[in-house]
């Protein structure tokens, strides 16, 4: 029998770090902004292996500001082949988290997802990081460099749209809070 391409799957945010220390969580792809300290929950976790990105969670240029670019996709999806390999071996606990657990994280974990699933569609896909981070917003930017190199041709992209349109119906409060964010492109396409 073929082992689930990832054995137990997190998304969270930096103030839930703790809550997951003693989860047996083996991998954990954290995605900070640039000038950010490293987490000290860290600290307290057994033994895993991390990979860090630093990028800030925008998806327009910002003054000051790093975007997340199309190597920063090409290295989490190199982490996942990573875990797969690691997967076959033994059982897996992947971690991923940014700030808030929301827009940079569920982007990375719903590229991850589609990778392991390659069977899925990406409609499934956004369904499973919906389902698992009922609170997602997958970063639109990191979603259309993924969804070009994963080759889902314009289908992942669309289905976060969906995602975020759904979102706004449940929380119309995003619409004002994602614009002052940078993030209204976004909230304009989700509500074409």
């Amino acid at each position: 029998m073929k082992p689930e391409p990832i054995s137990l799957h997190t998304v969270c945010g930096l103030e839930e770090l703790g809550h997951h220390s003693t989860r047996g969580v083996t991998h954990v792809l954290s995605i900070l902004d640039p000038a950010w300290p490293e987490p000290e929950a860290f600290g307290t976790y057994d033994a895993h292996h991390r990979v860090t990105l630093r990028f800030h969670d925008i998806i327009e240029p910002t003054e000051g500001q790093i975007l997340p670019e199309r190597h920063d996709v090409e290295a989490i999806l190199h982490f996942g082949k990573e875990l797969a390999a690691e997967t076959a071996r033994r059982k897996t606990h992947l971690l991923i988290h940014c700030h808030a657990g929301i827009s940079r994280s569920t982007a990375a974990m719903t590229m991850l997802l589609g990778q392991a699933h390659p069977k899925l569609d990406a409609e499934a896909v956004v369904a499973k990081i919906h389902a698992l981070r009922e609170k997602s917003w997958p970063n639109a930017r990191m979603i259309a460099f993924a969804d070009e190199a994963m080759g889902y041709d314009g289908t992942l992209t669309e289905a976060v749209r969906r995602l975020h349109a759904l979102q706004l119906r449940v929380r119309p409060n995003l619409v004002e809070l994602m614009r002052s964010l940078g993030r209204g492109r976004e909230v304009d396409a989700a509500l074409a």
